[in-house]
């Protein structure tokens, strides 16, 4: 036996970017709007007689600040744990994931998902080139409690498109466990978004999982969305 988790997938929390290119605004606003409902899990036995309408592989770069918790995220999404010591990545690491998403139309699609955990200090920029190859979307992570974080954005996003042009981009915003959320100004970060064309933000904790699945589960969608459309 193995254990599954159901969950039914909430509404997006994304900002809508009308700047975003039109291949990828056009997908997201499809997935925006529909329904899903998914079964998601870290392995899946290789023997499955399941059948999948579309079967994908998709890389996901995790990009941003040392210690804005980009470990504790994956670590959090794909185990369902937290470890509250810090420990530094090493140049990068990956973890697998996969989901099956059930479309509004009936069709089942298997997303094997592989999340490249890219080390954010200085000492490893030039092997992240390496790392960045082959990646169909990024997430940009800040830590809430420290505004340099958010203002590295820029750094990471031109770093990123660099070497791989215009992908889907959310942010995600980390540690909200350590803020008043009511009280936080989110205007500048609304600002990067919107100039950055990122698809959207979301609120994180990966201590106490707020948000996680609902924001790598939009990234997902997105990359299905893109992928049928390409046939």
């Amino acid at each position: 036996m193995h254990s599954l988790l159901h969950c039914k997938y909430l509404p997006f929390r994304l900002i809508k970017i009308n700047s975003a290119p039109n291949s990828i605004s056009e997908s997201f606003l499809r997935v925006r709007n529909q329904p899903y409902f998914r079964t998601d899990f870290v392995t899946i036995m290789s023997n499955s007689e399941e059948e999948f309408s579309n079967d994908f592989i998709f890389k996901l770069c995790v990009i941003g600040s040392g210690a804005a918790g980009k470990t504790s995220l994956i670590k959090r999404f794909t185990q369902g744990s937290f470890n509250k010591d810090y420990i530094k990545t090493l140049g990068a690491q990956f973890s697998r994931y996969e989901t099956i998403v059930n479309r509004p139309n009936g069709e089942k699609v298997r997303a094997r998902l592989f999340l490249w955990d890219i080390a954010g200090q200085d000492q490893f920029k030039f092997m992240r080139p390496t790392f960045y190859n082959g990646a169909k979307a990024c997430i940009v992570v800040y830590d809430l409690t420290r505004e340099e974080t958010m203002h590295a954005i820029n750094d990471w996003v031109d770093d990123f498109q660099n070497y791989c042009g215009e992908l889907p981009m959310v942010v995600f915003a980390n540690k909200s466990d350590l803020i008043d959320e009511e009280k936080y100004d989110d205007s500048a970060i609304k600002e990067i978004v919107k100039k950055r064309k990122f698809l959207g933000m979301y609120m994180t904790s990966a201590k106490t999982g707020k948000h996680v699945h609902d924001a790598f589960n939009a990234i997902i969608d997105i990359l299905v969305e893109q992928a049928l459309d390409k046939g």
